[in-house]
């Protein structure tokens, strides 16, 4: 599938905080726990456990979640299909998306039982 610019604006503004319920809720339901989600995108964004959970009582979006996101220099080998888009294949002009669906790959995958060092790109 192409991502569009709409496409690509609309995961641009849904709010970070209305989203993360539903990942930990998939993942608990996997008998995955919230520190494992929180390792994963830790990893992936550089965000500590204060600092996510501001970035959560803010209700900050996507867009602004990704701007002060120090993505991990080994993101790039996040690689898989995610929600149909093969992640590999998302043009650079929606680097926003892109990273969105990097983060939901990880999450996938710590959901599926995968080992965390090889979740974590190790």
């Amino acid at each position: 599938m192409k991502v569009t610019a709409e496409k690509d604006e609309k995961v641009a503004n849904m709010i970070f905080a209305s989203i993360y319920p539903l990942y930990l809720n998939r993942l608990e339901k996997n008998s995955r726990t919230k520190e494992e989600l929180d390792q994963v995108i830790k990893w992936f964004t550089g965000f500590d456990k204060n600092t996510l959970q501001a970035l959560i009582d803010e209700k900050v979006t996507f867009r602004t979640f990704f701007e002060k996101a120090k993505i991990n220099t080994n993101a790039h080998l996040i690689k898989g299909v995610v929600c149909g888009y093969r992640i590999e294949e998302i043009e650079d002009e929606f680097e926003l998306y892109k990273q969105c669906r990097r983060m939901e790959k990880l999450i996938d995958e710590l959901a599926r039982g995968r080992k965390m060092e090889k979740i974590l790109r190790k």
